[in-house]
């Protein structure tokens, strides 16, 4: 163990040297209320003290120095390396959208704690740490949000792997950001004011959307291949982006109406003005410009109908369709209830349709 009298001189006054002691590795963590220092035995070693000042000079931090020192030391394991490895894992989500956004975040997240080494995570005090990073977005509640799910993901699976960490502290974080967009639906008038304002190919998107629920990110790739005759008539079957499951959708007489007039001898069901893929964006930004075009602004209805509250209109057609709705429920990933609850809806804002829906629904209720 090293002597005070390498910090201090002139017999025992305080007289510091303005530096660690050598190879001691200081983090700055900034913080609401000011900064703090994390100070490190080596790069990579473990955290030995936390203090507002970036030089200490109390013996409890030169004791607490030199018991760290006195372990051994492991290879430093540290959490740019780990984002790295989950980034290329198996365990990255399936659908192109989400793993863009992981990896953003991944990437975030390797940034603010590049200097950490990842047994610090097993430390209570990380899960302050990791909520004061994510405090940069406490603007956005979304943002806020997807910042701890994507670290917790992280943890999770080095977890899980047995490797490095034998516990950690940030699981579980508060979701502050809340949505319920179940009462927004597309009703058969404003489906055909949009497609008498917008031209054929996004009449076709938002068609599509309605009649088989799909999102944004499985209606851009569905293919000829999707499709499949039924004694009865014909429909779709895919294998959805975000869950990965199969969803087996009969073919509408609207949507039938889509696929005959789509030219055979190209793949894609859905395509851009010029005949191009679409991609998410796109689609939705194509669907939210026509629609505004058409006079469905959020200041015209009071709420922002987009592509994605087609879902909704769509258990109303699948219910027509003669799907039950435990089927249209597994589908959708909601839960019974909930997707009573929709279609309800949809006949009280589609005066046009309320008496039919509504004799369908109840049958269906009784019989789920």
């Amino acid at each position: 163990m090293r002597s005070r009298s390498h910090w201090l001189r002139e017999g025992g006054c305080a007289l510091v040297r303005s530096r660690l002691p050598k190879g001691v590795h200081a983090v700055r963590r900034p913080k609401i209320d000011g900064v703090t220092f994390h100070f490190y035995a080596w790069r990579g070693g473990p955290k030995f003290w936390t203090d507002v000042q970036h030089y200490p000079t109390t013996p409890a931090f030169f004791a607490a120095y030199s018991d760290a020192i006195e372990k051994p030391k492991p290879s430093a394991y540290m959490t740019p390396q780990m984002v790295d490895e989950f980034l290329s894992s198996a365990h990255m989500p399936r659908g192109e959208r989400t793993r863009q956004d992981y990896r953003k975040w991944a990437l975030r997240f390797a940034e603010a704690f590049e200097d950490d080494p990842v047994e610090m995570f097993e430390e209570p005090e990380s899960r302050g740490e990791v909520n004061e990073w994510r405090k940069r977005w406490a603007h956005s509640p979304r943002q806020y949000d997807y910042a701890g799910t994507v670290v917790a993901r992280i943890l999770n699976w080095l977890w899980e792997e047995k490797r490095a960490i034998r516990q950690h502290h940030c699981a579980g974080f508060t979701k502050i950001y809340k949505v319920d967009r179940s009462d927004i639906v597309w009703t058969k008038t404003q489906r055909s004011t949009l497609c008498k304002k917008a031209p054929k190919w996004v009449c076709r998107i938002l068609t599509t959307a309605c009649e088989t629920g799909l999102r944004p990110g499985d209606l851009i790739r569905l293919t000829w291949s999707h499709i499949e005759d039924t004694p009865k008539g014909r429909r779709i079957r895919v294998r959805t982006n975000k869950r990965g499951r199969i969803a087996t959708i009969p073919v509408t007489p609207e949507m039938a109406s889509v696929l005959d007039s789509t030219p055979r001898d190209r793949d894609l069901i859905l395509v851009s003005a010029g005949g191009r893929p679409l991609t998410e964006h796109r689609a939705s930004e194509g669907v939210r410009q026509w629609r505004d075009k058409a006079g469905l602004t959020p200041a015209a209805l009071g709420f922002d109908l987009r592509l994605q509250d087609a879902r909704g209109t769509a258990a109303t057609r699948l219910l027509n369709a003669g799907l039950t709705l435990a089927q249209i429920a597994s589908y959708m990933g909601w839960s019974v209830k909930h997707a009573a609850a929709v279609i309800e809806h949809y006949a009280r804002v589609s005066p046009d349709e309320t008496d039919a829906v509504l004799v369908k629904l109840a049958e269906a209720t009784q019989g789920a």
